[in-house]
């Protein structure tokens, strides 16, 4: 059984054992974070929502804290003498899902 749930403004397709990275969730290393907004649930039935499954759960447990690679943001204007140059790290959590449970409408 696989799921589709929504966190941080991305879509994730997760099964359970998976180890997925999301934006940063204000959770240490070893809590448990439930994701709420699942949009679909698929195996040998699936469910769809409208535009979330109700009463569906998706659980995992957060196994660290860290960065992305860094990436260089550069705006120039060219023949007006203007150019920027910046970098950014994005802060993910990365999370390993333990439990998908369907909910009462699945």
């Amino acid at each position: 059984m696989y799921a589709v749930i929504r966190t941080g403004g991305k879509q994730y397709k997760v099964e359970e054992g998976d180890t997925i990275r999301v934006e940063k969730l204000t959770a240490g290393k070893g809590d448990t974070v439930t994701f709420d907004t699942v949009l679909f649930i698929g195996g040998d039935e699936y469910v769809v929502g409208s535009p979330n499954v109700g009463g569906a759960k998706v659980s995992a447990s957060v196994v660290r804290q860290l960065k992305d690679k860094k990436i260089i943001v550069f705006k120039l204007k060219r023949r007006k003498r203007y150019h920027k140059k910046q970098g950014h790290r994005q802060e993910l959590t990365e999370v390993r899902i333990t439990s998908i449970e369907k909910g009462k409408e699945a």
